[in-house]
């Protein structure tokens, strides 16, 4: 691509620059980046070949690993045609998984030893989509000449922390390499996007865990009314009446002390202590066990005698049992949903010859090449975001396009942002997705975006897409308003009747490329029919539906899903949509017959008669 090749060629120049001149060599180069050159730099990191620093005492089993697991083999089943290579580091930067997309490119990050084991932080490898993360605690993309050292330019590495929600600390790095040339700045959404998971894995683990030791110890508690129950974890103290009763606060500790013990062992040890009083008890209980950790331990104690020199012997069998957590939640919807844009190839969706939509593109161009705020409203699916894009792009093939979604700002949104955009020379199109799902913090750190963007003298435009819908709310969004010059409606699929026949063509051309499929005529009646609430979009599920039932040939009326018979203009509820589908099934197994169908449906005439009326049902 033009823009990519043109701002590699750049960075190399600049690269050059800065191993001659120094600092002042960097202009024009993104703050993150020259940062990490210059501490590359001072930690003497050969440029050429930097040494190894491998280390076999990795945990492999490690809370981290455990929690990322399922984000991980997901990432690797989704991506198993893209040329990937998916990796997890610990908080010193060491490799402890890596899971291969593409064995070719597996086999090129082999030679530059990015493997388990493996130090990849920026004072050994120089600036990269580990070390250099660690370091900037941010989302970081180092595409090709970016690379501090030579052996890593032919990469673009892709990194984000993973952040334990509740200590703030950063517990490993998520990267996704790939070659320089094959880069995609969805890759940098996508890492982000699937640490957020990990993160949300790591909270469910701790989450799970101290739910289990809690009704561990309930249950122990309800069966042992007159013995001592303790549950323990790491900031966890939990005891019954009898345990208060039975032990001063000195024994108290004494016994959480020797449980504390117990949870770090999986092997048979002692389990009759002895206090400085001479009293000895025995304890027994039951190990909270997360992955090869042991969260949190509930203990029975009971006294064996008075005195020590005659101590009871214990029972038989073991002493202590191991409740064994299930692994937690897999990748996000968004997570999975980036993968498939990644896949998916791009079919241009300005052409179309009906009215609404042609005045749409027009002023969507017009307000683009005056370079004016502009606000694009629309229902769900008609394609704002993508229009946008693509209409930038034809005007400025060398220009950057960089999108948030305001439904998912954070912390550190802003500063993330800013190293995307970087000291950017080229054209570049900053869109907000989605405003009015953003939170009051997040409109607050948008209103300082827009602000920022609306003052700079570099060539950046500012858009943001919005739900029509929204407009008669009192979301807190509408504060945004006053940044903008120009506002544009997309039109909904309902209103572009002239444009059916195409747009299907191309939807099809997307999820089935290469395959002979179309629409039979009352399959394409059904299409025109349907109000399509969700748009484009909507049509995309409903294509993908009947392509699992005729994957190729003349798509059939009966294959597009039962919500295509039906006119509502309204989205409805899934106990709705369930009656709905149900309807339309007994209509069609008693062939049209709605006395039939209402007998079977157990409901009245009327009731059947109001229904078809209420979802559009016209069988």
């Amino acid at each position: 691509m033009p823009d990519r090749n043109s701002r590699l060629l750049r960075m190399a120049a600049a690269r050059a620059d800065f191993l001659e001149y120094g600092h002042q060599g960097a202009a024009g180069v993104p703050d993150v980046l020259a940062a990490s050159w210059v501490r590359s730099q001072r930690a003497g990191v050969d440029i050429t070949r930097p040494p190894t620093d491998f280390r076999d005492d990795i945990d492999t089993r490690s809370r981290l690993v455990r929690c990322a697991e399922p984000v991980l083999d997901q990432l690797g089943n989704d991506t198993t045609d893209l040329p990937l290579v998916i990796a997890l580091t610990d908080s010193q930067a060491r490799l402890v998984q890596r899971r291969d997309s593409s064995s070719a490119v597996g086999r090129l990050l082999d030679r530059v030893d990015f493997a388990p084991g493996y130090n990849y932080a920026e004072a050994k490898k120089g600036t990269n989509g580990v070390g250099t993360v660690l370091e900037a605690g941010q989302a970081v993309s180092v595409v090709g000449p970016e690379h501090f050292t030579e052996e890593l330019q032919a990469f673009a590495c892709t990194g984000a922390p993973v952040f334990d929600p509740l200590t703030g600390r950063i517990e490993g790095i998520l990267d996704i390499s790939t070659l320089a040339d094959a880069w995609s700045p969805l890759v940098h959404t996508l890492v982000k996007s699937a640490a957020k998971d990990i993160a949300r894995n790591l909270l469910l683990d701790r989450n799970q865990a101290q739910q289990a030791l809690f009704e561990t110890y309930l249950r122990a508690d309800a069966r042992s009314t007159r013995q001592a129950v303790f549950a323990f974890a790491n900031s966890v103290f939990m005891a019954n009446a009898a345990a208060q009763a039975m032990f001063d606060p000195v024994e108290q500790l004494a016994v959480r002390e020797h449980a504390t013990f117990l949870m770090a062992r999986r092997d048979r040890v002692s389990e009759t202590m002895a206090f400085s009083s001479g009293r000895i008890i025995r304890i027994r209980g039951t190990r909270i066990v997360s992955g090869s950790d042991t969260a949190g331990i509930v203990v029975i104690a009971e006294a064996v005698t008075g005195e020590a020199s005659q101590p009871r012997p214990p029972a038989p069998g073991p002493e202590f049992d191991d409740r064994v957590l299930p692994r937690v939640a897999t990748a996000g919807a968004a997570t999975r949903g980036l993968v498939g844009d990644l896949r998916r190839p791009h079919v241009p969706i300005a052409s179309g010859s009906s009215p609404a939509w042609i005045r749409a593109c027009s002023e969507l161009r017009d307000a683009l090449a005056a370079k004016a705020p502009t606000i694009v409203l629309g229902e769900t699916g008609t394609g704002k975001f993508t229009l946008l894009a693509e209409l930038f792009h034809a005007d400025h093939p060398c220009g950057r396009s960089v999108a948030v979604d305001a439904s998912q700002l954070h912390s550190g949104a802003e500063t993330d942002l800013d190293a995307l955009l970087g000291s950017t020379r080229e054209q570049t199109l900053c869109i907000v997705r989605n405003i009015d799902q953003a939170s009051t913090d997040g409109v607050e750190r948008i209103d300082k975006l827009f602000t920022t963007l609306g003052s700079t003298t570099a060539p950046v435009t500012f858009a943001a897409t919005v739900s029509d819908s929204s407009l008669d709310s009192d979301l807190p969004f509408h504060s945004l308003l006053g940044h903008f010059e120009v506002a544009v409606t997309i039109p909904p699929l309902r209103c572009r009747t002239e444009d059916l026949t195409l747009i299907v063509s191309r939807v099809l051309e997307e999820i089935a490329p290469g395959r002979r499929v179309r629409l039979s005529p009352a399959a394409a009646r059904t299409v025109a029919q349907y109000t399509w609430p969700r748009n484009v979009s909507q049509l995309r599920e409903a294509l993908t539906h009947a392509l699992r039932t005729r994957p190729v040939g003349e798509i059939q009326d009966q294959d597009l899903p039962n919500y295509c018979q039906t006119r509502s203009h309204k989205i409805l509820t899934r106990i709705e949509a369930a009656e709905r589908d149900a309807i339309i099934a007994a209509l069609r197994d008693k062939g049209g017959n709605r006395v039939a169908a209402a007998t079977h449906l157990g409901m009245s005439r009327s009731s059947l008669y109001r229904k078809l009326r209420s979802y559009g049902i016209s069988a």
